[in-house]
């Protein structure tokens, strides 16, 4: 018995030591150093003040690596930064591009954390989530089975400035960063899941417009991958001022590209209607396949055409702590009633077509696009105009692009369809 209980001891020990060969990463690029990864770098100590946990694991297990600063000793990039570059993967064999975004600046998320505190419990400092969770706001949200219009009022959220309940029916089924329960009904978050979904919509609904509108379902958006504290991971693109300086043919297939997704935009099966109120050489990005996606949708109303907006004017104005986490209280907003179908390409032609499509062609062809675009860009008070000069600024550009493999999105495609 005796020699028995020792060999089972012996059984016990061994199994209990640990393997060197688990503990090992065969994969990271070094063996003897890892990312030191800091809460506060990844705004985890702000939690649930804060986007999500979802991708969280894969931070710490080095399944996502920023790609610029993979040194010797894997030092963090600079925390000041708003959008990094890193790699991402399922399997630690093949790797993709990510973009890794903050919502806003640290300056901003930092000035805002002051205001919390300063505003809702007269202190320099203090736990943003206590503060956020006495206000009147919040206490509405825990008490709410359904999220309603008037419980997102005031918000700077462009996405929010004209809700309908069918939207926000679809916010809550399709929420990422809690398990899918696929209702309409807020019973399956946590008090914990609703500080962080109400935040995340104050702050910045972009993440929110990736969950809910998805690449798979053929909407222009790039994949939502996950967020960790205040940082939102996203499949990788290049912004569209990369392409400034492109060929002739390049240009003219992302012009066409822009235009289209405006179009879709515009007139979807969803019947809901989206509109920039700004863009910018960030707002659309390049994937790797030459398709033009929206980057940041951070600036994207939507007006449900089936419902319409259900605030009024003066639910639209009202004032909180949450409505001025990241803007100015006093910004004006266009009003629901007064944004035309055309009002986003006016702002394409105005910001962006010109940059990309001035001085690549030979006259004539340069005059006629230098003219359709002057036409659209002065159209806020005709929308036919518009209409007419962006129909003509397409015939004009589809036959000055090229089928060939640089533009793999519709390659071979383009050489048997007439659609390209």
């Amino acid at each position: 018995r005796a020699a028995d209980s020792l060999m089972l001891l012996l059984v016990l020990a061994l199994s209990c030591k640990p393997s060197t060969a688990a503990t090992t990463s065969p994969s990271a690029p070094h063996s003897t150093s890892s990312y030191s990864f800091g809460r506060t770098f990844l705004g985890l100590d702000k939690c649930n003040a804060c986007i999500g946990t979802s991708i969280c694991k894969k931070f710490f297990k080095e399944e996502i690596r920023f790609d610029t600063w993979l040194s010797s000793h894997l030092k963090l990039p600079p925390s000041y930064l708003l959008s990094y570059s890193g790699n991402y993967t399922d399997d630690a064999k093949s790797w993709r591009m990510v973009d890794i975004t903050r919502l806003t600046s640290k300056y901003q998320h930092d000035r805002a954390d002051k205001r919390i505190c300063t505003s809702l419990m007269k202190t320099k400092t203090c736990s943003l989530e206590n503060a956020l969770r006495r206000t009147h706001r919040f206490q509405k949200w825990l008490q709410a089975k359904r999220l309603t219009p008037d419980l997102v009022q005031g918000l700077s959220s462009p996405m929010l400035r004209c809700p309908s309940q069918r939207l926000l029916d679809r916010i809550v089924r399709r929420y990422a960063e809690v398990p899918d329960a696929g209702s309409i009904y807020m019973d399956h978050l946590t008090d914990r899941d609703k500080l962080r979904l109400l935040y995340t919509l104050a702050v910045n609904s972009h993440p929110i417009l990736l969950q809910i509108f998805p690449d798979v379902e053929g909407w222009p958006f790039p994949r939502y991958l996950g967020s960790c504290g205040r940082l939102v991971v996203s499949a990788s693109t290049r912004p569209l001022r990369d392409f400034y300086g492109a060929a002739p043919e390049v240009v003219a297939d992302l012009a066409l590209q822009l235009l289209a997704v405006l179009r879709s935009m515009g007139n979807n099966d969803l019947n809901y209607f989206f509109y920039f109120t700004n863009v910018d050489a960030g707002t659309f990005g390049v994937f790797s396949n030459g398709h033009l996606f929206i980057r940041d949708a951070s600036m994207l109303g939507i007006i449900d055409k089936e419902e319409g907006s259900q605030l009024t004017d003066s639910q639209q104005e009202y004032k909180d702590i949450f409505s001025c986490l990241t803007v100015d209280c006093q910004s004006s907003f266009l009003s629901c009633n007064s944004i035309g179908e055309e009002h986003s390409f006016v702002l394409v032609c105005q910001e962006l077509l010109p940059k990309l499509l001035k001085g690549k062609f030979r006259q004539p062809v340069q005059e006629k696009i230098d003219s359709f675009l002057q036409h659209c860009a002065n159209g806020l008070t005709d929308d036919q105009g518009v209409k007419e000069a962006v129909t003509k600024l397409a015939e004009l550009l589809k036959p000055l692009r090229s089928c060939d493999s640089r533009f793999a999105y519709r390659y071979p495609d383009c050489k048997y369809s007439d659609k390209y």
